[in-house]
């Protein structure tokens, strides 16, 4: 890290005043008000998680008759991991929606403080952060047991562009859902900046981690870690960038892993909550809850950064 004009990471000025934004307030308190709100809160978290399960439901069954009746494949296909993906990619939308709809807020506020998506913010932790996510889930990769698959070039090829085109906005969808909108919800309701963080990066994380389906104390653990990690890195930052980042390397990378090692992802998937974890799976968690420390420790004087006052 430079200075904070280069980074955008630690700087304490606020951004530039956005229309019907909050002044002066951190990413997870632009709900915020003299009311906490907290059943219009609940309705929203309710509808978020109806619209994963219904996107999910809809793309999957799409994809499956597909499969079933023009391909004549069934499984875990290339085209059921495109149409997951694409279901968690319009939670993007979708969470803009609920924002403008129960909170009134424009849907630009949703990527930062900025009210716009920090496109030079995104690109420097691409390149510095990047790496640090890949190497420890290419370490973990090598740990990791299962049974294996016989994958057809063609199939390979097929999950390596949905990888590369689908898996990250996937990612961003769960940022934005969770990270985004959820945090920002939970954040809002109690009195205080600090306490509605701490809240905020607790619920998410915690709900975040169980629908993930397993109990095992390694991957439960991980899971926890790295959720929590990314909610800290979006208060400190203002904003989604920086998670999405993250989220979207670590997905990307353990699907190119899981293809090249032949790894049975649909089984997996469909019994994760009887996977039996390995201390290797705390590595990515690990790497990311450090990256978190360090964005805490860059912002420890000037703060979280916060939206403008109107000028």
């Amino acid at each position: 890290m430079t200075n904070d004009r280069e980074q955008g990471f630690s700087r304490s000025k606020p951004v530039a005043p956005q229309r019907h934004l909050p002044t002066e307030v951190e990413y997870h308190r632009a709900f915020a008000g003299r009311r906490r709100r907290i059943l219009r809160g609940l309705t929203v978290i309710v509808l978020l998680f109806g619209g994963l399960i219904g996107f999910a439901n809809l793309a999957l069954a799409g994809a499956s008759f597909i499969d079933a009746n023009v391909l004549g494949r069934s499984g875990f296909t290339p085209l059921v991991h495109a149409a997951t993906s694409l279901a968690l990619a319009l939670l993007i939308p979708y969470s803009m929606l609920l924002q403008r709809v129960f909170y009134g807020l424009p849907a630009g506020s949703l990527h930062s403080v900025t009210g716009s998506f920090r496109f030079d913010m995104f690109g420097r932790s691409l390149v510095v952060l990047g790496p640090l996510v890949l190497i420890p889930m290419s370490l973990t990769s090598l740990f990791m047991p299962g049974d294996t698959v016989t994958w057809s070039n063609v199939d390979v090829v097929a999950f390596f562009i949905t990888g590369m085109i689908l898996t990250p906005l996937a990612a961003a969808g769960e940022e934005y859902g969770f990270r985004g909108l959820m945090f920002r919800i939970v954040g809002s309701w109690p009195l205080g900046d600090l306490s509605g963080a701490i809240l905020g990066i607790s619920l998410t994380a915690g709900l975040f981690s169980l629908f993930h389906g397993t109990s095992d104390p390694y991957l439960l653990t991980s899971y926890l870690v790295l959720f929590s990690s990314l909610a800290v890195i979006t208060w400190r930052t203002g904003g989604l960038e920086v998670a999405v980042v993250i989220h979207g390397v670590y997905n990307v990378s353990g699907l190119v892993l899981a293809t090249a090692l032949h790894v049975d992802i649909g089984g997996a998937l469909a019994g994760r909550s009887e996977i039996v974890g390995i201390p290797a799976n705390l590595l990515p968690g690990l790497a990311v809850g450090t990256i978190a420390v360090l964005f805490v420790a860059a912002t420890w004087k000037c703060g979280p950064m916060r939206t403008s006052r109107q000028q």
